[in-house]
């Protein structure tokens, strides 16, 4: 799936935890999805009003609240079908799977499944850009101490799926812990721990 230049990412920061929320939108078509709500909806809903875009899906990254508290009355806003992970408890429209796409516009994103920050945890990619929710932060990673964590789950979604995208893939993370919003993983792979790490062994080390 190639990068497409008609695809626009506006990245959204909401709540009192630096939440990124995201509008991925079809230029051409008008057409977009939110990903994640965070804490409030108005800073979303503007952009989507303002924008005249014409939202198809509302999906949720993982389950925790500071990404969920306000997702089931932003779908319901936008008038998109709230979609989360077939293993995901979050009340919603349609479960999807690792590898399913999902069409926007002329365009389509993929969900890759990537447990580990919890068992329900995806990324979003759209040929060009990765929507990491909270499994991968600019140089960080998300905790594996809550529960449904897991650091060697993390570990292989990182190293197995993510980073076997190409290195010029952006992403856009969850959270705005890093010294720049985003960032490609050809330059997150120079200083991030957990992408330096060689093995799960080094990674639980550096995670302890």
């Amino acid at each position: 799936m190639g990068g497409n230049p008609g695809l626009k990412v506006r990245q959204i920061e909401v709540g009192s935890m630096q939440n990124f929320v995201y509008v991925l939108s079809d230029e051409a078509t008008r057409e977009a999805i939110a990903i994640d709500s965070g804490w409030e909806i108005l800073p979303i809903t503007k952009v989507v009003s303002e924008q005249k875009y014409r939202v198809r899906y509302v999906i949720a990254t993982h389950q925790h609240f500071d990404h969920t508290e306000t997702i089931g009355q932003l779908a319901t806003k936008l008038g998109g079908e709230l979609l989360a992970h077939e293993s995901s408890p979050i009340k919603c429209d349609r479960r999807v799977s690792d590898g399913q796409e999902v069409k926007m516009g002329d365009h389509a994103v993929r969900v890759i499944h990537t447990p580990g920050h919890t068992e329900d945890s995806i990324c979003i990619y759209d040929g060009r850009d990765l929507f990491t929710g909270d499994t991968l932060f600019v140089d960080a990673w998300g905790r594996t101490d809550l529960p449904g964590g897991s650091a060697e789950k993390l570990y292989h979604s990182i190293h197995d799926k993510i980073m076997t995208l190409p290195q010029e893939t952006v992403i856009y993370p969850g959270h705005d812990y890093g010294d720049v919003p985003f960032r490609t993983l050809a330059e997150e792979a120079k200083s991030n721990p957990v992408l330096l790490a060689k093995s799960v062994e080094e990674f639980l080390r550096t995670n302890s």
